[in-house]
């Protein structure tokens, strides 16, 4: 339980410290993003319930840290984030019996797709509620950027977070394979 309100908090630091990450000009001002790989991992080591309320905390502070309001209207409803972490990190749960054999590579490669994907998600969401639909090169950085360098950084940040884990006597971690 401490390795999960740990997750909990972390969520919370992330999705501030993003905040203050300056984009990469290099990858056409593409953004960093910590948040999904925390709860991607999460989907991995946490039993199903506590999975969902940790995506249910991602998607909600998402939600409320990025909402714009334009009129009347509001760009991005409340819960639509929640959602997309929820189908997404129920799908990275899905694929959890690899993660107890010690196997990661599927999960570091699913993490970049999913970031990629609850940005595809939201481009489509705002792009709807504006009523034009627009692809160029600097929107498909913007949605592949951050998916690509979350594939990059997802081994390290699972190591920390596997280290951490073991340090807090989680019970679930990956188990030995046998050799007889």
């Amino acid at each position: 339980m401490i390795f999960f309100l740990i997750l909990m908090v972390l969520v919370f630091v992330a999705q501030i410290v993003e905040f203050f990450i300056p984009p990469l000009d290099w990858m056409y001002n593409a953004h960093i993003y910590i948040t999904p790989m925390l709860v991607f991992y999460g989907a991995m080591a946490l039993p199903f319930p506590l999975m969902l309320v940790l995506a249910f905390w991602a998607g909600f502070l998402l939600d409320t840290f990025n909402t714009q309001v334009v009129g009347t209207h509001v760009e991005i409803s409340l819960g639509s984030s929640i959602l997309l972490y929820a189908v997404l990190a129920g799908i990275m749960h899905g694929l959890r019996p690899l993660f107890a054999r010690g196997r990661w590579e599927v999960h570091c490669i699913m993490s970049g797709l999913c970031t990629s994907a609850i940005l595809l998600g939201q481009y489509l969401m705002l792009s709807f509620r504006r009523g034009s639909l627009f692809f160029s090169r600097e929107v498909w950085w913007q949605i592949g950027g951050p998916g690509l360098l979350a594939m990059l950084m997802a081994p390290l940040v699972f190591w920390i977070l596997h280290w951490l884990a073991r340090a807090t006597a989680y019970p679930y971690m990956p188990r030995r394979e046998l050799r007889i």
